[in-house]
């Protein structure tokens, strides 16, 4: 088969299409012929060689990528024959997901509708079932006025939808004009570029006129640009804290949060710390794909182009999901 495989840890020109052996499914196992493979910003952060949270760096040479979708092609010992031609989603991928076979535990797999693609399914996989994580600890409602940062992004552009459904105004910051035009499609009723000097400023004013003040926050950025979303909470507002993407972390002190009213919240700590596991946030995420109440934004590479994927991810030159096509 095709695979992208690291041998050595580094820039994303380390990653390198190869032929392999076709891995073999075990005994509970099924093989996927992979339709589409997820990408995501911690696979560039494992590529380096740097653990992220409870993920060590991979051992070499490795198969990144954790989460496909396809067709079962083959199965293992004590897995029913009649699994062979279904579409399934994969979320614990095995043999790693940047290949066009993938092997993974049969009874972990998730049926998928025909009127749902490969991209989609992937697109909510993970990132789905994040959002709707973060929208169980942070539920937006018809009085809420919700500042999106990344809002072009795969999580973002759910948000987006999903606060704008709620009832909630929307405030979607991203940046570029390409990227500022996407948020704008999806709905928000204001679409800013968090690039452009005093945007922080020209949101609060625009609100102001609007009769209100941001009372949630979903950060997935951080840095400079976390701080001054910040800024834009009104007392008794919420700052939840989702991602990195500037290259560091946002987090005001305690004190300084607690004499502005406004609650801090680490949602990817929660999400980790949430009992039960995620199984029912997946379900529900791919049931709003399936009946179209969400869409996620997909962008595609072809497998041979996972080099350009992890560059584009980095340089925050992405809108939407990113997946690999075999």
């Amino acid at each position: 088969m095709e695979a992208i495989r690291l041998h050595s840890y580094g820039p994303a020109a380390n990653l390198r299409l190869e032929t392999v052996p076709d891995p073999v499914a075990r005994a509970g196992q099924a093989r996927i012929a992979v339709g589409a493979a997820g990408v995501h910003f911690i696979d560039t952060v494992l590529r380096r060689g740097e653990a992220v949270g409870p993920h060590p760096a991979p051992d070499l040479p490795a198969i990144l990528g954790g989460e496909v979708a396809g067709v079962v092609e083959s199965v293992g010992e004590g897995v029913p024959a009649e699994l062979v031609g279904r579409r399934v989603l994969a979320s614990d991928v095995l043999s790693g997901g940047y290949a066009s076979l993938a092997v993974a535990d049969a009874a972990a797999l998730t049926a998928l509708p025909d009127h749902v693609d490969d991209g989609t399914a992937v697109a909510m996989a993970a990132t789905g079932t994040t959002t709707f994580g973060l929208l169980e600890i942070a539920p937006p409602g018809p009085s809420d006025v919700v500042l999106v940062m990344a809002a072009a992004g795969g999580i973002g552009t759910l948000l987006v939808q999903y606060a704008r459904a709620a009832g909630a105004r929307v405030v979607g910051a991203a940046g570029g004009p390409e990227k500022v035009a996407r948020v704008a499609e999806l709905g928000a009723d204001l679409a800013v570029d968090y690039r452009l000097p005093g945007w922080d400023k020209a949101v609060r004013e625009a609100i102001r006129e609007m009769g209100g003040e941001v009372s949630v926050v979903f950060d997935g950025v951080g840095g400079e640009l976390g701080r001054a979303a910040y800024g834009l909470l009104g007392r008794g507002g919420r700052h939840l804290v989702y991602g990195s993407a500037a290259g560091e972390w946002f987090f005001p002190a305690e004190e300084e949060a607690a004499a502005r009213g406004v609650t801090v919240i680490d949602g990817i700590g929660r999400l980790l710390g949430r009992a039960g596991g995620f199984g029912d946030l997946q379900a529900k995420a791919l049931a709003a794909a399936a009946d179209g109440s969400l869409r996620p934004a997909v962008q595609a590479f072809p497998l041979a182009r996972a080099t350009e994927a992890h560059e584009a991810l980095e340089s925050r030159n992405t809108m939407g999901k990113v997946i690999l096509v075999p």
